[in-house]
């Protein structure tokens, strides 16, 4: 495991889990194309730890309120997840997972950062019809993804959320065979970073 650079930047992100019209679910975004980093690619709400937030749990649920609209009122925070650093962008990120007992409206925050603000069932997390694993095209694998609700969620996010779903017990066989390059509009915001 990578070790964070001196300057890496704190950051938290909110797994938000809920019971939605299809049962289980948890709150994805997708970012909008216009961005310098992250552009286009969907992640949990989530950003930079700024001094006034009182830490990690502060930031992801200031984030998810102006990223989609999640009133912190109606959520409850269960735990904070160890921290998990990225070098790509250096950012030294902890996952807040928590319970959306009250949801509230969600649509997407300032359109300038958010594209597309989602509830993504579990089953459609799960179905193993929705799972791929994606690959550079130079043949470099870059790990699983799933297609739902319209996005391919693959990187940080997809690795997360395989953890939760294993840690949940909600995962399912599916067939890791299926590889498809990642798509080139998804590759050429990505390679803007």
């Amino acid at each position: 495991m990578l070790e964070p650079v001196n300057g890496a930047r704190a950051a938290a992100v909110l797994i938000l889990f809920g019971e939605g019209p299809e049962g289980p679910d948890v709150l994805l975004t997708e970012r909008a194309a216009t961005l310098a980093a992250h552009a286009g690619q969907p992640a949990f709400p989530g950003g930079r730890i700024d001094p006034e937030d009182d830490g990690p749990v502060g930031a992801a649920l200031r984030e998810a309120w102006e990223e989609a609209g999640v009133e912190p009122s109606g959520v409850d925070v269960l735990t904070s997840l160890p921290e998990l650093y990225l070098s790509r962008s250096r950012h030294r990120v902890t996952p807040v997972a928590a319970w959306w007992r009250e949801p509230s409206d969600i649509a997407p925050g300032h359109p300038g950062e958010v594209a597309t603000v989602a509830r993504v069932p579990i089953a459609e997390l799960v179905d193993p019809a929705n799972r791929l694993t994606v690959r550079h095209p130079s043949g470099l694998t870059l790990g699983p993804a799933f297609r739902v609700r319209e996005m391919l969620v693959w990187g940080f996010t997809a690795g997360l959320l395989i953890q939760v779903l294993d840690a949940g017990g909600w995962n399912r066989p599916w067939n890791v065979d299926h590889v498809e390059d990642l798509p080139s509009e998804v590759l050429n915001l990505a390679a803007r970073e």
